[in-house]
């Protein structure tokens, strides 16, 4: 086993109800378990989802509500961020960005104006200015608070890297790019179609199967998809709920993951505040429940993975903590470990392997 960084990022503005200080380091010791906290990155505002190269020694964060994507050198035997530049996104509150496997552009799902954007990326990380924006077409959904327009709100590549798949929370749609010499273009398909009011908003494929599991905010589900990676078409085979019966009251879920052996899925509910378990089909990727598991805390935005699978970390951002669970590698099932770090509203945790 090895000590792992931490890149932790969280709101810290008032319009987002912030409390946090922007990115936070931190190194968990492999035997004990244990988080030191070793930097803190103040002066940026909302930091949230982050995404790293292979290598390692790059971070991309966006930021909640502005419209600035920030790029960061990593110092490997420290772990320490240094920024190297910030850009303007193309578009408002971006809320995620996906790496081409070239690792030379950044794709960006702009939730405010309902665009994609792809930004080039010069040789030592730094992020450079728009080469193309999309704006998204659609109806927006029946919620008229959370569907007024079109919400994409993540971006992810399929295995084979020539795909880009976005979800609009505000269309009700899973929108399917080409990736092509650093441009996208609509698939065939185009896009699919979710239930209504469903907005999706998540999304993870499977490690082995052809299949794209989608996790629907507003009413609590997950899409299971069939996918073509010759194509990039998807075909709706399953919905499930991810709320046990008899939940009363407002619930929205938030992140998706799968565990590296595909038999394992897991998705949050903000409302429940709980991590639902099931088991995947090895088949045909279809899912059963196993459990719902509480955070211990409030809203739980995001959550991930330990590297070597062995334990979940709950990131809850009402609550402004980190809540970890063992995972059991026969089950997939979760145990609460008593661990407990506070920190400042919580968005997302990146976490990276340390000497």
């Amino acid at each position: 086993m090895t000590d792992v960084f931490a890149y932790v990022g969280g709101y810290t503005t008032p319009d987002r109800d912030g409390r946090g200080n922007g990115i936070n380091v931190y190194r968990i010791d492999a035997s004990s378990g244990a988080w030191t906290h070793l930097q803190n990155i103040g002066g940026l505002e909302n930091p949230s989802l982050f995404t790293l190269n292979r290598a390692g020694t790059r971070l991309w964060s966006v930021h909640g509500g502005r419209s600035l994507i920030s790029a960061f050198s990593i110092d490997r035997v420290s772990g320490h961020l240094t920024l190297l530049n910030q850009q303007d996104c193309g578009g408002t509150n971006p809320v995620d960005t996906a790496l081409d496997p070239s690792e030379r552009h950044l794709v960006v799902a702009n939730y405010g104006t309902g665009s994609v954007a792809v930004l080039p990326l010069a040789d030592d990380g730094r992020v450079l200015p728009v080469s193309q924006s999309v704006t998204l077409e659609g109806t927006p959904g029946p919620d008229p608070v959370h569907q007024t327009q079109s919400h994409p709100h993540a971006a992810i590549f399929d295995p084979s890297g020539r795909f880009v798949v976005i979800p609009d929370k505000g269309f009700d749609r899973t929108f399917f790019f080409r990736f092509d010499g650093g441009r996208i273009a609509p698939t065939a398909q185009g896009s699919i179609a979710s239930k209504t009011g469903a907005a999706p908003r998540h999304t993870i494929f499977h490690q082995t199967l052809p299949i794209l599991y989608v996790n629907n905010e507003l009413d609590s589900t997950v899409t299971v998809f069939d996918w073509n990676a010759e194509t990039g078409h998807a075909t709706e085979s399953q919905v499930v709920t991810t709320l046990p019966g008899g939940h009363q009251g407002r619930n929205t879920t938030a992140e998706i993951a799968t565990t590296r052996d595909g038999r394992f899925l897991y998705v949050s509910n903000r409302g429940q505040d709980s991590i639902v378990l099931y088991n995947i089909d090895p088949t045909n990727g279809h899912l059963s429940y196993v459990e719902h598991m509480p955070t211990g805390g409030t809203r739980p935005r995001f959550f991930t993975l330990k590297l070597a699978e062995s334990h979940i970390f709950a990131a809850n951002q009402d609550s402004d903590d980190i809540t970890v669970f063992a995972v059991a590698s026969d089950t997939g099932r979760l145990t609460p470990t008593g661990t407990r770090i506070h920190v400042g509203s919580p968005s997302a945790i990146s976490l990276l392997s340390a000497p």
